[in-house]
């Protein structure tokens, strides 16, 4: 005879931890409490223009001068 999953037993024995359940609540509405302050304006332009800008011009001004493909020892990877 098969048993029943139906009344297996102690169902309510597991307790979620109230501080994870409290996290796991405001990671999900996280974004109904989002306010612009000062401090996060100057991280958003922080981090979504200054950063990547900032990558972008020095990718632009050393564009060529390395060549580190088939050089042998001695030779300058240095093209400018």
């Amino acid at each position: 005879m098969r048993p029943s999953f139906r009344n297996f037993g102690h169902v309510d024995s597991v307790h979620m931890d109230p501080a994870l359940v409290k996290y796991a609540n405001m990671f999900v509405k996280r974004h109904e409490f989002f306010r612009w302050t000062p401090r996060t304006a100057w991280l958003t332009i922080t981090y979504v223009i200054a950063i990547p800008s900032a990558f972008l011009y020095m990718g632009y001004k050393t564009e060529g001068k390395w060549d580190l493909r088939g050089k042998l020892r001695g030779d300058t990877i240095a093209e400018f």
